[in-house]
């Protein structure tokens, strides 16, 4: 399962957001199912943040948005978040 999340910062608060979500990437890579967990900065739009993550199940991506640093960040960001949006893809065949 791959999550694509894009996170946009309040105006003033960039430096604020990018170090939240950094300190994501670390306790989220440790975890059971996480095999890529790698966050970007839009470099156009340098309040833009994207996470690209893959899971290897659902199952484990559910737990994931259900562990201790995730609930924290979801009660202490909103300050600092003026969009955010998560994307669950799956990978498609393209032609031969």
């Amino acid at each position: 399962m791959t999550i694509v999340a894009i996170f946009e910062a309040v105006a003033g608060r960039e430096d604020e957001l990018a170090a939240a979500l950094a300190a994501l990437v670390a306790p989220t890579r440790a975890e059971d199912g996480c095999l890529d967990y790698d966050l970007h900065r839009d470099l156009e739009r340098p309040g833009r943040f994207l996470f690209y993550e893959n899971w290897t199940t659902r199952a484990a991506w559910n737990a994931h948005m259900e562990s201790p640093h995730l609930r924290r960040h979801r009660e202490t960001s909103p300050p600092l978040v003026a969009r955010a949006e998560i994307l669950q893809m799956e990978p498609t065949e393209g032609p031969d």
